[in-house]
């Protein structure tokens, strides 16, 4: 048969199949999206009818997209899907909604970097570095570092920030996308930068002196972080409380509520202090606490060189080692114990270096024996100073006095000078008084 006979035989067929009303042949090939309407819906299965004359197949992950588009599918409806293969064993085209909504998904990605809007992140997994989740195949992950004020892991035991990290799984996030490579299916999203507008704003009306509630965001050794309307400072330990703070966990939880004041700014960088919010309990001590007042506190800390004493709520005074007892003692904690309340006489006060100086031997009677003692030691005292100033003198005698000069030179020398010091012994002549030493011969 000739190829024209055939080309008219062909023509032929396709009119009576436009006469019929059949519909037309689908030739799919991967990667080509297709649209069809659902003709089966089950637990992990959709059927499609493609144009009347095919059967599209999706199922198990490539059912399940970002967009979660499976769940409000219903027979009837119709869905676009990617093919993935022409024919399966049954004859029907392997297709795929996730890998549809894969090219949806970096299409908006696009479209978000050109408008600089944000998007819903939900981590799925996380690791030191920060979180991770898998949007319709595309790698997404929020790091450590791009994470907010309020939700960064401030921990001083780095073991800690995966317990931390791992409570967010699951959690919603507004991101921002700062960084995005689609030939290698990865993007970088920032919590950090999504709230970046609404922290300007926030700073805009903000200033030193302001007050504001916030929440304990992270405790660490050197103060305590507050966050408060998307921001972060710092309570230092010396602005945490008017006495002395040896550790901001005993006085604040990570999340508790707290009320601060702002002491300072430079940038996105605040200063905040809560002593500052209380009256200065130093302001008036003076007059609490006048010299000679007898009053009774509580032993909190032993040194060296004493105890510290604590009167009331962030006022310490210091009982110094030589105000404890009559007696000389040569540690704090040979009479005293932390925990123990005493009776103690204020000795001296400075209000402005926060210092009151206390005494307990000042309230304690010197009897007989205790006075004998005392004499002795104040004896002993004096004549270890008179023997000290005795062996000075003498060693300053020593290092000054003379003259000396060389069995064969001509000259003489102050003995302690550098000159006199290089003549060595065995050819050294030595001379009281310069006199001498130009009596016997020798010149300056």
């Amino acid at each position: 048969m000739s190829q024209k006979i055939l080309n008219k035989e062909n023509e032929k067929m396709e009119k009576l199949l436009d006469e019929s009303g059949a519909p037309p042949v689908i030739s799919a090939k991967p990667g080509e999206v297709l649209d069809g309407a659902v003709v089966f819906k089950g637990k992990n299965k959709l059927l499609l009818d493609i144009s009347g004359s095919a059967i599209g197949i999706i199922s198990g992950r490539e059912l399940r997209d970002s967009f979660h588009t499976f769940q409000d599918l219903s027979v009837g409806t119709e869905v676009t899907a990617m093919v993935l293969e022409e024919e399966n064993d049954e004859g029907m085209i392997v297709m795929s909604l996730r890998r549809v909504s894969q090219q949806k998904a970096w299409a908006q990605f696009y479209k978000l970097i050109d408008e600089e809007g944000t998007m819903s992140f939900v981590p799925q997994e996380a690791n030191k570095g920060g979180l991770l989740a898998n949007m319709d195949g595309i790698r997404t992950f929020l790091p450590v570092s791009q994470l907010s004020p309020v939700n960064y892991p401030r921990v001083t035991d780095k073991s800690e920030i995966m317990n931390r990290l791992g409570k967010f799984i699951g959690q919603e996030f507004f991101v921002k996308i700062i960084m995005m490579d689609e030939e290698a299916g990865k993007i970088v999203v920032s919590e950090r930068e999504a709230m970046s507008e609404h922290r300007a704003k926030s700073l805009e009306g903000l200033k030193a002196g302001d007050e504001r509630e916030g929440a304990v965001s992270g405790i660490v050794n050197f103060g305590i972080f507050v966050t408060f309307d998307g921001l972060e400072g710092l309570v230092h330990i010396s602005e945490i409380a008017w006495g002395h703070v040896k550790n901001p966990s005993e006085f604040v939880r990570v999340g508790d509520k707290v009320k601060v004041k702002v002491i300072g700014m430079e940038g996105e960088k605040l200063s905040l202090s809560i002593k500052q919010l209380t009256k200065d309990p130093w302001e008036a001590v003076a007059e609490r606490y006048p010299v000679g007042k007898r009053v009774q506190g509580t032993v909190t800390r032993l040194t060296d060189y004493g105890a510290f004493v604590k009167l009331e709520n962030e006022i310490n005074g210091l009982v110094h080692l030589s105000e404890i007892t009559h007696a000389k003692i040569a540690d704090a904690s040979d009479v005293l114990k932390i925990g123990q309340k005493i009776d103690v006489q204020v000795i001296n006060i400075e209000p402005d270096e926060r210092r009151i100086g206390l005494s307990i031997k000042a309230l304690l009677p010197i009897d007989k024996k205790m006075l004998e003692e005392m004499k002795k030691e104040e004896e002993a005292s004096k004549s270890s100073k008179k023997k000290s100033e005795t062996a000075k003198d003498s060693d300053d005698s020593k290092g000054s006095s003379g003259f000396v000069a060389s069995k064969t030179g001509k000259k003489y020398y102050p003995a302690d000078s550098a000159a006199g010091k290089r003549i060595k012994e065995e050819n050294r002549v030595e001379f009281a008084s310069e006199k001498e030493a130009e009596k016997a011969g020798y010149a300056a």
